[in-house]
């Protein structure tokens, strides 16, 4: 298969130090393995294409690849429900080594001639994706007793009061109104 995240290394490899810039947009699940999320979390657009803009540098025994991922996602904000979609740009700086060892769990491996850096962006975009989203920092929410979305509209709903503290809300409306 002719991928773009199959970057050649054999020269590299070497030429110690040597370096190469690699730049690309490739569908970001080419080999289609990840099921889509439900709708209420965080997950990159189907069919979306990842950008990778990184600099493969070799140094003995291996490779570093420095620089930028990038892929659209969407989700629903935590407050008010609204559907969110943005653009994730996360910087990645990781190794690529030869005979990877299986207690290396920080590196991924050189496989023949080749880095293959589809596993490294998929890595770094889904550790990236927002848990609890916001469409906006100061979103109000939904109103807990009528559903109203509170960045559109406003309502006169008071909150339910806790029989448990009624005896102490007593003393405070006695205490409020004797000043």
């Amino acid at each position: 298969m002719n991928s773009p995240y199959l970057v050649p290394v054999a020269q590299l490899l070497r030429d110690v130090p040597s370096s190469v810039a690699v730049n690309f947009s490739a569908p970001f699940d080419e080999e289609h393995e990840f099921e889509p999320l439900p709708a209420a979390d965080s997950d990159v657009m189907p069919d979306a294409d990842a950008t990778v803009a990184v600099r493969v540098e070799s140094f003995r025994g291996g490779i570093r690849v420095r620089g930028t991922v990038a892929a659209p996602w969407r989700g629903v904000c935590r407050r008010c429900s609204a559907p969110i979609v943005g653009l994730l740009e996360v910087p990645v700086d990781e190794r690529y080594v030869e005979n990877l060892p299986p207690e290396d769990e920080e590196a991924y491996p050189v496989e023949g001639d080749f880095i293959n850096l589809a596993t490294m962006v998929h890595d770094a975009i889904f550790l990236e994706l927002p848990i609890a989203p916001l469409c906006r920092e100061d979103c109000q929410g939904l109103c807990p007793m009528c559903g109203i979305d509170r960045n559109e509209a406003t309502c006169a709903c008071q909150p339910a009061t806790d029989p448990r503290w009624a005896t102490l809300d007593a003393l405070r409306s006695e205490d409020d109104s004797s000043q």
